[in-house]
């Protein structure tokens, strides 16, 4: 877990109506990374950056050892790339698909090809063009893992799949990362898939990273307090307080830095703790960006 297997510093690049601002992201070996922001965030323009298919303005990227775009072919050969939009020849089959890649991939493992088909519910026989939305994506993630890619970028993966396909999809993914050598990064707005399989968290908005933690550490320390205060009561001063809401009596506080001696510190005031609510992978989100956007220290 030492090594790096990405790693970017100070990466900016500039559109008209867009800007990725001062990127500092480092990924370890062996870890699996969830890469969320909402739509328009910069998720996908850093993996393109990542894959070498755009240049960053400035700053310096390494994938797999590799300095990028500069040795993005050496790269590739071990990137597994999947995107819920990733276009296939509609008009021939996956077996034509799954034998093209093995011709230009000598870690194509036909084994783990063959299993993944029956564990997918894939027929080679079939056209990519008969083939459900989710099970092109499922032919796309069997592609990528067949080679036994030591980094898999997945965008998007699970847009648009039915309960039973995004299962499978995680299901898979799942026993992927019993391979510890293996590296993931799941871009996705969609967090409960991300919460499913990470183990750390990045959190992107408006073209910057704003937090990024061990997934155990967020859920860990964000909280929400439900409070009921006496007209003569005081709250106490807690820090990262992020936000308040519900009313003067009844208020709701949400702080990122959760401490036990929050409560005792209550009721020594004269302010009682009516619950300790743990948040969600999307509440922590959707606090972090909001109180971000507002000017609030976070």
């Amino acid at each position: 877990m030492n090594e790096l297997a990405v790693q970017f510093e100070g990466v900016s690049k500039v559109y008209p109506h867009f800007t990725l601002d001062n990127i500092d992201l480092s990924l370890p070996t062996g870890c699996v990374m969830g890469f969320i922001g909402a739509n328009g965030a910069g998720k996908s323009t850093t993996i393109r950056i990542l894959m070498g298919l755009v240049h960053q303005d400035c700053g310096t990227v390494r994938v797999l050892g590799r300095t990028m775009p500069q040795e993005q072919a050496a790269a590739k050969s071990d990137i597994g790339f999947v995107s819920e939009d990733m276009r296939l020849y509609g008009s021939v089959t996956l077996e034509w698909h799954m034998s093209f890649i093995r011709s230009m991939f000598p870690g194509w493992d036909q084994a783990y090809a063959e299993s993944l088909l029956r564990r997918f519910d894939l027929k080679p026989q079939q056209k990519i063009k008969g083939l459900s939305h989710g099970q092109r994506v499922k032919a796309a993630l069997l592609l990528a893992l067949a080679r036994r890619p030591r980094l898999l970028v997945l965008d998007e993966p699970t847009t648009g799949l039915d309960p039973v396909a995004r299962h499978e999809v995680l299901g898979e993914l799942m026993e992927v990362l019993a391979d510890e050598e293996r590296t993931i990064l799941f871009s996705s707005h969609n967090t409960l898939d991300v919460e499913q399989i990470s183990d750390q968290i990045a959190f992107i908005d408006h073209g910057r990273i704003i937090d990024v933690d061990d997934k155990e550490i967020f859920l860990d320390r964000w909280r929400r307090l439900r409070l009921v205060v006496p007209p003569d009561a005081v709250i106490p001063r807690f820090p990262g307080i992020v936000e308040v809401g519900g009313s003067a009596r009844l208020p709701v506080l949400t702080t990122n830095h959760f401490d036990p001696a929050m409560v005792s510190l209550c009721q020594e005031t004269g302010v009682t703790v009516q619950a300790v609510d743990c948040m969600t992978l999307e509440e922590i989100f959707v606090a972090n960006v909001q109180s971000r956007r507002e000017g609030q220290p976070v």
